[in-house]
């Protein structure tokens, strides 16, 4: 007889379900199956082998059913690295809980069906995996291993925790350790591993090329252009040419500059600015054009929606644009015409906006400079750096006068100011990272912060004024759930925040960012706070933004590197008269790009932070065994987390391995303290820590504490008995 089925314990369970939970006779499923006399016996031994694992139960007259009377539940499977997982509840319900013994055979992402259970020695609620109804994974990134003459690929993502098959001849030319995508042939059996053929060779795990190839690959981020889109940057002028100057303001003869980092190549802003004789300024802010060159549902503008945004890596990018465009036309290189469109805004004497005018224009950029480079005019007064961008000093210092009058005017309206700490990273020569250090926030980089702000606000404040419907950038306020929770957080500090009846204001926040400035708990606060807000994002519902104290805000500054911005620009011109084309292409709605372009930058911040912490694993590896000072920075009941003074590293100190006492977790006062000898750990102690363990796969970094010497000594009552000194 012609097999009609493929026999399989899913098979089986999805023939149970048919019946409705109906107990049914081995010879009934057998006949249900039109079985073989091969496969009946097959279907015999699978049916008592479920039986034994509880996925079926027997009951009276010989008969089997499933388990707890079938019930059942799907969803989307998040699995552990650990190896346990849980299915997202659907329909108000919580999470299920499935041990890893009962996982198979699915795998991370997938969409399962688990059947409800109990354990039997703890009675509490679990699910077991009985069928797949759609896979997530088609293929996967791992790196590809050889042993005892058969291959295997281990799959980046540590939630896929098991190895998978490479078949004979599907090795794709691949050498062991090397970054390969494998496409999946055959899914995890109940009994058995995955299979699958190699399909792409990425190249050796730790060139930093891959690395860049497998963060697109792992957080969904489009890394090749289109053939199409290709195909049209190709075409894209290489010079500005004398029709585009048609309608356009001539500013050449004004002394644009561009502000910077030293790396940057694609430059989407520069400056200009005059003393008003009325004590005031006038600030020309010229944007790249890139609206000009790049057209409503076009190749390249599909491509630049689906990205949403470039992504920015230590030493390397993912841009948005083509490169012929964001490198070349379209960026603000010195000594070149381009094409901009402008935001001319007035300020009085003290730094308040009494008027803007926008419109279409071409310059040239003076000069190139770098953030260090002004600040060591403006700050550190370097002769030689003075002496050579001599014809800009005295701009220079009208920006930056200008720059305190406006951070002033921000301050008096309650706006935040988060100055945290960022990390940057030193390559050497072979780019591999050489050093992790604080990156530099100096007034050259407030500057140019503070005069893109002024041009995102003239602009999301003139085209509501004319009724445009535009993309805005919007903040919410906390909730009160939160708030309070971050009320709670403080206390443990001895900060207080009184929240009015109608809610926390940006002004009441901002007052107890100044309190705590220069205290040991500063940097936690801050990231508390920041934890407790929402999100910013792009809609087309103004709500203000609630960081900057806003009314109204949008993303004007940079459409080389965000599809927002671009799309802002195109509404501009618009309502300008410039085009008469709608700045989206035809059954994309603003409100659905704006939902993109917040999707986008999430999935862009995690593989930057992914990158990141990278990095920092590959330079501490060289570390490992070294002891190194550090301060705790954060208290958490599983251990602490300690910054060191070096270098711009944060890692793990586990309380399993403070083995002089047990430790207990005292959540209100945020510290670890020993049971017996009243050793404390609190945030803003200093420690001396050994570099442990280094697990770059995992992205974590764990010390070793050093020396006796406790960082306090609390008595019975709580109360510091010794401490160290605490750093200020």
């Amino acid at each position: 007889m012609t097999r009609r089925i493929e026999i399989s314990e899913e098979t089986i369970l999805d023939l149970f379900r048919r019946e409705a939970g109906r107990p049914l006779s081995l010879r009934e499923v057998q006949v249900a199956l039109d079985l073989s006399a091969g496969e009946r016996r097959e279907v015999g031994q699978l049916i008592k082998a479920m039986t034994h694992e509880k996925r079926l139960r027997r009951v009276r007259g010989g008969r089997y059913a499933l388990p707890d009377g079938g019930r059942q539940a799907s969803g989307v499977l998040t699995v552990h690295r650990d190896g346990y997982g849980f299915v997202a509840g659907e329909q108000g319900r919580d999470d299920i809980f499935v041990p890893r013994r009962f996982l198979r055979p699915a795998m991370n992402g997938d969409r399962v069906v688990v059947q409800l259970a109990r354990d039997p020695r703890t009675g509490r609620p679990e699910g077991h995996v009985i069928s797949i109804a759609e896979r997530r994974h088609t293929t996967l990134l791992g790196t590809y291993n050889r042993v005892h003459g058969g291959g295997y690929v281990t799959p980046v993502d540590p939630a896929l925790h098991e190895d998978i098959i490479v078949v004979a001849g599907g090795e794709g030319g691949a050498a062991p350790g090397q970054m390969v995508v494998l496409k999946i042939e055959s899914y995890p059996g109940r009994n058995s591993a995955a299979t699958g053929r190699i399909i792409d060779v990425l190249g050796d795990a730790d060139d930093p090329a891959v690395e860049i190839r497998v963060a697109a690959e792992t957080f969904d981020l489009p890394f090749a252009f289109s053939n199409e889109a290709l195909a049209e940057a190709e075409r894209v002028p290489l010079r500005v040419v004398e029709k585009d100057l048609v309608g356009r303001q001539d500013l050449r003869d004004l002394p644009f500059v561009t502000i910077d980092g030293e790396t940057a190549k694609d430059f989407d802003d520069a400056v200009a600015i005059e003393r008003l004789p009325s004590g005031g300024f006038r600030l020309w802010v010229a944007i790249a054009d890139v609206a000009h060159y790049v057209h409503p549902g076009s190749a390249i503008d599909r491509d630049a929606l689906e990205r949403g945004n470039s992504v920015y890596f230590p030493g390397d990018c993912i841009p948005m644009l083509p490169e012929v465009l964001s490198n070349g036309i379209c960026s603000l290189v010195p000594e070149e015409d381009r094409l901009v469109q402008v935001a001319e805004v007035d300020f009085d004497a003290r730094g308040q906006r009494t008027d803007a005018r926008f419109y279409a224009a071409v310059i040239r950029s003076r000069s190139r400079l770098t953030y260090s480079e002004v600040k060591l005019m403006l700050v550190d007064g370097d002769e030689d750096c003075c002496a050579r961008y001599n014809e800009h000093l005295d701009d220079l210092r009208g920006l930056a006068e200008l720059t305190e009058l406006r951070m002033a005017r921000r301050h008096d309206r309650g706006s935040l100011d988060f100055d945290l700490p960022t990390a940057e990273i030193l390559f050497d020569l072979r780019g591999r990272p050489e050093n992790v250090v604080r990156a530099e926030r100096n007034l050259a980089h407030r500057m140019i912060e503070e005069m893109m702000l002024a041009a995102n606000e003239a602009v999301a404040d003139w085209l509501e004024q004319h009724q445009v419907p535009l993309i805005y950038r919007v903040h919410d306020r906390p909730g009160d759930e939160k708030m309070g929770l971050f009320q709670d957080f403080l206390a443990h500090f001895n900060q207080g925040l009184a929240i009015p009846e109608a809610g926390v204001t940006p002004a009441l926040l901002q007052d107890l960012l100044a309190r705590v400035a220069g205290q040991p708990e500063e940097r936690v606060i801050n990231h508390v706070l920041l934890r407790s807000l929402p999100q910013a994002v792009y809609t087309v519902h103004n709500i203000g933004h609630f960081g900057l104290a806003a009314d109204r805000y949008c993303h004007f500054t940079s459409p080389i590197r965000r599809y927002p911005d671009l799309v802002v620009h195109r509404s501009l011109k618009r309502q300008l008269g410039l085009t008469k084309a709608e700045p989206l292409m035809p059954k994309v709605s603003l409100d659905q790009a704006a939902t993109l372009a917040t999707a986008s930058e999430r999935r862009a911040m995690e593989a930057e932070r992914d990158i990141l912490n990278l990095k920092k694993c590959q330079f501490m590896e060289q570390k490992v065994g070294e002891i190194h000072h550090g301060l705790v920075t954060s208290v958490q009941s599983f251990g602490f987390f300690v910054e060191l003074e070096e270098v711009f590293v944060e890692g793990l100190v586990h309380v399993n391995s403070l083995d002089d006492d047990f430790y207990q977790y005292e959540a209100e006062q945020q510290r670890l303290i020993g049971m017996r000898q009243r050793r404390a750990f609190e945030i803003g102690d200093q420690v001396d820590v050994k570099v442990q363990q280094v697990d770059t796969a995992r992205r974590e970094i764990t010390f070793q504490l050093q020396g006796g010497e406790p960082a306090r000594r609390l008595n019975r009552s709580g109360r510091t008995v010794s401490r160290r000194r605490r750093s200020r």
